[in-house]
């Protein structure tokens, strides 16, 4: 439990908050329901095992907080308090609820030991494909999965395990519960972009050879149906700057050709090759969960460094940008 002032409000309320949910009590001295409420909310921050972080501010010391919070939410009673996810104040409640009442409020926004479990396995699923255990990382990502269908890292890297092992079918079924995301108006750019890395295995069972299409460009240069036929074996064989390199190719002497379709190709190739940010995962969250799944090495990942930048995806990023201007 942290007391909230000015002097550590951004660094204690706000930047914690970036890392893991932190649920704000605002409470006087001569509140009664605040008194009531303080021990329940102690007990909740013990049971939820790090899960979410308890902060306390004191509406008579602390009257410029306070008041901020209270007009934001048109609220002028306490006890009442604020959950801050993501560096900002998303939902509150007022008045001393009962515990049960408060399970449901802090369920809404803070992770369940499942999905910390979940983002924990993807991690070390993540290390042991580097390098080079498949199998047990395989294994590692559907466990992920089946705690948590909703780990979208989970299902990515899982799909890419499986095409590289020639697993159309697998990977087909993995994605399948995420398939109507990568279209429409509102279709997610990664999730088109696995939608295309599938394809491409599957149109790469069903075209010609590699050999019979470098025959087809050597002799035609512009026969970009050819060149994106190869793009696409290369695409589902893992060997993206190839593929990205044949794409080029035909960006470069056709813009438009196909509705765009070798851009759109090459932009689903690198975000197939990027990696987003882990989500952040509180170390004391990550042993309580470990240490629940009987697995504490699950411990070694709270400790997630920032992923650096891709230099292969900048520069390819950078050879986009210079054929399409």
């Amino acid at each position: 439990m942290i007391d909230i002032t000015l002097a550590n409000f951004e660094s204690d309320l706000i930047q914690a908050s970036l890392q893991q949910p932190v649920l704000l009590d605002i409470w006087a001295e001569w509140c009664g329901p605040c008194k009531a409420l303080g021990p329940v909310l102690e007990k909740l921050e013990t049971e939820y095992a790090g899960r979410f972080v308890l902060a306390k501010v004191n509406a008579d010391e602390q009257q410029e907080i306070t008041s901020q919070l209270s007009q934001m939410f048109g609220v002028r009673s306490i006890p009442f308090c604020v959950m801050f996810v993501g560096g900002q104040p998303v939902d509150g409640f007022v008045g001393a609820l009962p515990a049960e009442k408060i399970r449901e409020f802090l369920d809404k926004h803070v992770p369940g030991e499942g999905e910390i479990v979940s983002e924990l396995e993807t991690l070390e699923a993540e290390q042991l494909a580097e390098s080079g255990d498949t199998e047990t990382a395989l294994a590692k990502l559907e466990d992920a999965l089946a705690k948590d269908p909703g780990n979208d890292e989970a299902r990515y890297d899982l799909i890419k395990l499986l095409l590289a092992e020639g697993a159309l079918e697998g990977a087909q079924a993995i994605f399948a519960p995420m398939a109507d995301r990568a279209t429409g108006l509102l279709a997610e750019q990664r999730v088109n972009a696995f939608d295309r890395y599938i394809d491409a295995l599957a149109a790469a069972r069903q075209g010609r050879s590699p050999a019979e299409l470098s025959a087809a460009i050597e002799a035609n240069k512009r026969d970009f149906t050819a060149r994106f036929e190869l793009a696409q074996i290369f695409f589902a064989s893992g060997h993206f700057t190839e593929a990205m390199d044949e794409l080029l190719e035909i960006i470069m002497r056709d813009k438009g050709w196909n509705d765009e379709l070798a851009r759109k190709t090459y932009v689903a190739i690198l975000e197939v090759m990027s990696k987003p940010q882990p989500k952040p995962i509180p170390p004391k969250a990550a042993a309580a969960a470990g240490a629940a799944e009987g697995k504490p090495q699950l411990e070694i990942a709270g400790k997630v460094a920032v992923t650096a930048n891709d230099p292969v995806v900048d520069k390819y990023r950078r050879k986009l940008s210079s054929a399409l201007f």
